[in-house]
C-alpha cells in the first residue's frame, strides 16, 4: 500500500489522482491533502478516506470550522498547513498546485526524504536548480505528471540519457492556435477558456493560449531529464495525442500516445515503475485518423521564445517570468488587461530584470518579488 500526500486535492490534476486513487484502493490509500478554499471538497475527501488524519485549507475560519466537525482530525490552513503536510508521514507527494506556491512544499517534501509527483511545474521554472540540488543531497526522487514529461519519462525507460540527441515537447496550441496576432487584440476570457482538447484549471487554460504554459515545460524538461535547452525542441501537434516524443542518436524517434486525459500520466507516476489497469476508454487510432505536426512560429507565441531565452541565462530570470506571467494571467481573467498585454508584461520583466544568481531560497523570494510588483506596476498605470 503506497500512502498519498495530495496537495491541490480540488483542482483538475487533484480530482483525477483522487479517481485513480479511487480505482486501485489495495494499491493506493490517501493520508493527506490539501485544498484551498473548496472546504465542501474537503468534506467529501474526509467522508470518502476515513484513514485522512491530516488536511489543510486556505482560510483559519475554515480550518476552525471542519476542526469542530472533525475533532479526530488535524485540521491546518495557509501555506504552514502545505508545507506542514509535505513534512509529514506518508510515501509520495503529488504536488497539484497551481503557481509559486507549490515550490516550497516540494522543496520540504524533498528535504525530509520523500519522494515528489510533481504537476506543479512552476516548482522547476522557478528554483530548478535549488530542488535538483535537494535532490541529489538526499537522493530522492522526482516523477512527472505533466503529460509530456510523462511521456519522455515512459519513452527514457530501459534507454541511456547519454543515447539521446533531443527532446521533442508536443504543443496543442491551445485555445488560439488559428487566430492571428491581429485577431489576438480583442479576444474575450471566455474564448481564452474555451481549449479545444484538454480540461484543465482557468490560469494553465490561459498560459496554454500563451505558449507560455508550453515554455514553461521546456524548462521543465531541461531540469528534470539534464538536457541542454538546444535538445528541447517544440513541435505543434494540435490533435493532443502524442505526448512527446525522444530522438535517439541512430535517428530512432520513441513516442508515447493516449487520449488526451490526465488519468494515465497520474497513475504512471503513483505506480511506476508498474503500469496498471486504467478504467478509461483506450486510444482509437482509426478514429481519431489523421496526426498533424508543424514548428512553431515564435513570433506569433513569443513567450515560447522568452521561456527558452530566461532558461538559458538562468539565475534569477525563470522565477521573475514565472511571477510576472501569474500577476498578468490573473489581471486578464479579471477583465483587467487585453490578452496580448499579458506578453508585453512577462517580456518586459525578463529583459529589465536584474540578473542575479539563485544561490538560496531568499534569492527565489526577491526573484518572484520583483516580477510581482513589475507586473502590478504596469496594471496600475492601466487604472
Amino acid at each position: 500500500m503506497k500512502r498519498i500526500a495530495l496537495l491541490g486535492a480540488s483542482g483538475s490534476i487533484g480530482t483525477q489522482t483522487v479517481d485513480v486513487i479511487l480505482q486501485h484502493p489495495d494499491l493506493f490509500e490517501l493520508v493527506s491533502f490539501g485544498v484551498g478554499s473548496r472546504v465542501e471538497t474537503a468534506r467529501t475527501l474526509l467522508k470518502q478516506f476515513p484513514g485522512i488524519s491530516l488536511c489543510s485549507v486556505m482560510n483559519e475560519a475554515d480550518a476552525l470550522e471542519l476542526s469542530k466537525e472533525y475533532p479526530d482530525k488535524t485540521i491546518l490552513f495557509g501555506d504552514e498547513g502545505l508545507k506542514t503536510i509535505a513534512e509529514s508521514d506518508y510515501d509520495v507527494l503529488v504536488n497539484a498546485l497551481v503557481g509559486f506556491a507549490g515550490f516550497a512544499p516540494t522543496l520540504a517534501a524533498i528535504e525530509s526524504d520523500h519522494d515528489v509527483a510533481l504537476a506543479n511545474k512552476e516548482s522547476l521554472v522557478c528554483g530548478g536548480e535549488l530542488i535538483t540540488r535537494a535532490l541529489a543531497l538526499h537522493g530522492r526522487s522526482l516523477i512527472p505528471i505533466d503529460s509530456e514529461h510523462s511521456a519522455i519519462f515512459q519513452c527514457l525507460q530501459g534507454n541511456r540519457m547519454r543515447q539521446v540527441k533531443r527532446l521533442i515537447v508536443t504543443a496543442s496550441g491551445g485555445s488560439f492556435r488559428n487566430r492571428t496576432r491581429e485577431e489576438l487584440a480583442s479576444v474575450t476570457v471566455e474564448e481564452a477558456l474555451a481549449h479545444p482538447n484538454w480540461s484543465m484549471g482557468a490560469k494553465i487554460t490561459i498560459d496554454s493560449a500563451t505558449m507560455m504554459n508550453k515554455g514553461f515545460e521546456v524548462t521543465e524538461a531541461h531540469w528534470l531529464f539534464g538536457v541542454p535547452y538546444e535538445k528541447i525542441d517544440v513541435l505543434m501537434h494540435p490533435e493532443s495525442i502524442v505526448h512527446s516524443m525522444v530522438e535517439f542518436v541512430d535517428q530512432s524517434v520513441m513516442a508515447q500516445l493516449g487520449s488526451p486525459d490526465m488519468r494515465l500520466p497520474i497513475q504512471y507516476a503513483l505506480s511506476w515503475p508498474d503500469r496498471l489497469p486504467l478504467n478509461e476508454p483506450p486510444l482509437d487510432l482509426a478514429k481519431a485518423g489523421t496526426l498533424h505536426f508543424s514548428n512553431p512560429d515564435t513570433e506569433r507565441f513569443p513567450l515560447l521564445a522568452l521561456a527558452y531565452e530566461a532558461g538559458t541565462k538562468g539565475g534569477n530570470l525563470g522565477a521573475v517570468m514565472n511571477a510576472a506571467n501569474e500577476v498578468a494571467n490573473a489581471a486578464f481573467r479579471n477583465h483587467q488587461i487585453p490578452f496580448t498585454m499579458i506578453e508585453d508584461i512577462v517580456i518586459g520583466a525578463v529583459h529589465e530584470a536584474p540578473f542575479t544568481p539563485l544561490k538560496s531560497v531568499d534569492d527565489l523570494l526577491a526573484a518572484n518579488a520583483w516580477g510581482d510588483e513589475y507586473a502590478r506596476g504596469k496594471i496600475r498605470k492601466l487604472s
